[in-house]
């Protein structure tokens, strides 16, 4: 998606440690011009699959996944990170470590809203090492759930996540894929 890389050439910074900060356009400020089309690039390509449901993970994944779920005409869920009080005692339940944080997370889903009937097309902001859409796999899967396919707008190859998601069978698809990243230079493959 040539809109996208031209943003993160343009806006992104490259914080070290493989941090890609975009804030100003995914994961803080969010523009919904771009996120629309992501979400429908997303869609275009996981279509035919028969979804039925997106599943993400909050924050940052929230708003590709919500566009990807509209142009599919389908529900989205995301694992929350903590359990309000309206959430059954009964939850799925997996942690994953947060790249940007330091530390883990914790994601749940109620089983109201993910199930054996489900087929799940999981959307990230990020695909990078992999561990974060791995929980939301687990997830999926504990549920009986059928994983339909991984999507994410930005995916930094160099960090082996594709790899680490091969186990699943599924197809991977991302928007801009990132094989090297410099002080001075973002280079797409």
């Amino acid at each position: 998606m040539e809109a996208l890389k031209e943003r993160i050439r343009r806006e992104g910074k490259n914080l070290g440690r493989g941090i890609l900060k975009v804030d100003s356009f995914i994961n803080h400020q969010v523009d919904p011009a771009l996120m629309l089309a992501a979400g429908g690039a997303l869609a275009a390509h996981f279509g035919a699959m028969g979804i039925n449901k997106v599943l993400t993970a909050e924050i940052s994944g929230i708003a590709p996944a919500l566009t990807t779920a509209l142009a599919l005409g389908v529900p989205i869920v995301y694992a929350r990170k903590t359990k309000p009080v309206t959430m059954p005692e009964q939850v799925y339940r997996e942690t994953a470590p947060s790249h940007t944080k330091g530390e883990y997370v914790e994601l749940m889903v109620s089983p109201e809203f993910l199930g054996p009937d489900d087929r799940v097309l999981i959307i990230d902001d990020f695909l990078a090492r992999g561990k974060t859409i791995d929980a939301l796999a687990r997830l999926a899967l504990d549920a009986g759930a059928e994983i339909k396919g991984i999507g994410a707008v930005i995916e930094k190859a160099f960090e082996g996540g594709r790899d680490e998601l091969a186990y699943l069978n599924v197809p991977i698809y991302s928007l801009a894929v990132i094989i090297r990243m410099t002080d001075d230079e973002i280079v797409f493959g």
